[in-house]
Parts: C-alpha cells; structure tokens; sequence
C-alpha cells in the first residue's frame, strides 16, 4: 500500500467574514422582534428627538449628534468613531454574546421605560444630553428584552462605549481650566526649576522673564481631548485585556495622569523653544505637537501593562501514581 498520505497535512477550512456573518445572524433568535423594535424607536428619537430647534434646525436627536461632533472647535469628534468600535467589539465577542440563554426578560422592560422617561424630560427641558442618555438606555433594554440578562451582561462592554457619545460641548469648561491651570502650573514649575529658565506664570499666561514671549494654555491644549480619547482607548484596552475589575479600573484611571503628563511635556517643549528661538518658534512648533500627548500616553499603557499583567491560568496537571 502507498505511504504517501501520512505526511499530509489536513486542509484548514476557512470561513468568509459574509458567510460568518450570515451563520451568526442565523443563530440569532427573535431578531424580526427586534428589528421592529428597533426600528420604532429610533424613529422617535429621530422625529420627536430635539426640541431645541434655535441651536440646531432639526427633530432629530442624531442630526442633534452629528452636528455636535462636527462643529467648529468640537471636542466631541470621537463621537463619529464609536459606534465603529462598538460594533467591532461586538463582532469580537460574537461567540459570548451568542450563547444558549438568550431568552426574553421582562424585567428589561423597566429600562426601557426609564429611557423613555430621560428623553420625555430631556425634551421638555431642551435638554438633548438627558434625550441621548435616554436613547441608549432604552436601546439596552429592548436587547434585554428579547435576548435576555445572558446578553445584558455579555455586551454591557462594549455598550457601555455609547457613553462617549454624548457630546460635552460647553459642559467641558468645568474640567479645562483646572486643567489649564494644572498643566501650566506644572510645566512652568518644571521649566524654572529643572531647566532654571527664567518664566513667569499668571494663570494659563505664560511669559518670559523680559516678557518677550507670551503663550497660553488655551482650551485646546487643556487636554480634555485627549483625555477623552485617551480615556476611551485605556477603558477598550483594559477591558479587552484584563479579567480582574481592579486591573480594568486602574488602566482606565491611567488616562488622567498620562494625559496630564502629555500636555506637560508639550508645553514645556513649547516653553523650551520660545525662550531660545522666540515666540513665532514656540507657536508654530505647539502646532505639531499634538502627536506627542498620544506617544506619551502609549508609552505609558505599555509600562503600566508590564507591571500589571495578568498571569495565564495554571494547568492542572495530572500525577499518576
């Protein structure tokens, strides 16, 4: 007999991301319930959404979003993105979140109800922030309503991401300027201690000792966008990583000082370059310098990461005697 198949390898059969798509929409139940569902409220909130029609022409609570996220000098133009890398996510954990206990909850219903709730007085107060809350909340019960407390808790991350979809707007003055003051203060200290660099400080305004050079800590360079975005990735980072609460919270409170220490380096660079070369210097480097709070912040996540890993599940190893 021929020897010539022992060495063969078995074929891998590969599944095309369509045909993977259709087997997991398959395994799905009652999902025409949750089309209509879905459907019915989404058209609420895009016919009876915003009230506030002096801000923004429209009675839709997405065109509402959308413009929040896409105005001039926007802080909230990660909100784009999210749903993206929600669906990603929920892509990822498809095999979780498709399991054998996806059976209706009435219970979901109180959610459901409270969301509707949100919005009745987020539209009456004008006030769309409360509408979008109401939104997401109200979509997380309908899940729960037709796929049960298995789904609910399976997707709660990635859902929870939908928080970075309500826009801050205006509301984000009450972190950027103690963030102003905190940023300036630190780099200020830094520059005259360490570098014994002759600058004045007074409040985000910072100058040189002949006050030749002038700078300030604007809004922009508070960090609040980055803190955000930094926020979003180290709570996706955390998540995706770790299986301990703790481990997931501390990655996520990482984004506050990494941020911090971004914008501190930035602005001292800034303060560097001004004092030597002069202000027009410093003001066209602080422009190319948004890359650096990121590089710093990924740094950051990849020594916090090292110290903080979680070790593999041991093996049970059998003895036999």
């Amino acid at each position: 007999m021929s020897e010539s198949g022992e060495n063969e390898t078995p074929a891998v059969e590969t599944i095309s991301f369509v045909d993977e798509l259709k087997r997991a929409w398959g395994r799905l139940p009652r999902k025409e319930v949750f089309l209509v569902l879905f459907a019915s409220w989404g058209a609420l909130f895009h016919f009876l959404g915003n009230s506030t029609f002096g801000y923004t022409d429209t009675s839709s609570i997405f065109a509402w979003m959308y413009n929040a996220y896409n105005a001039p000098l926007s802080e909230d133009g990660h909100g784009n993105l999210i749903p993206f890398v929600v669906l990603a996510l929920v892509w990822w954990k498809r095999n979780a979140l498709l399991g054998d206990h996806l059976e209706p909850w009435r219970g979901a219903l109180v959610l459901v109800l409270a969301g509707l709730m949100m919005h009745i007085i987020g539209f009456i107060a004008q006030q769309p922030r409360i509408s979008i809350v109401g939104l997401f909340l109200g979509l997380y019960g309908i899940m729960g309503l037709c796929w049960g407390k298995h789904w609910m808790i399976n997707i709660f991350f990635p859902y929870f991401l939908f928080a970075f979809c309500v826009p801050i707007g205006s509301l984000a003055q009450v972190v950027t300027f103690p963030l102003r003051l905190l940023v300036s203060e630190i780099a200020v200290g830094f520059a005259t201690t360490a570098l014994q660099l002759d600058i004045i400080r007074e409040g985000t305004l910072i100058f040189d000792g002949d006050r030749t050079f002038q700078y300030d800590v604007a809004p922009a360079c508070s960090g609040i966008r980055s803190l955000i975005t930094l926020f979003a990735l180290t709570t996706i980072y955390g998540f995706v990583s770790y299986r301990s609460l703790w481990r997931r919270g501390l990655m996520m409170f990482a984004s506050i000082p990494l941020a911090v220490l971004g914008n501190v380096l930035r602005i001292t660079t800034v303060i560097v370059v001004g004092d030597v070369f002069g202000m027009e210097a410093g003001l066209k480097i602080e422009q190319k310098l948004g890359f650096l709070t990121f590089l710093v912040a990924i740094i950051g996540i990849f020594v916090l990461e090292h110290f903080i890993r979680e070790g593999q599940p041991k093996k049970a190893v059998a003895h036999e005697n």
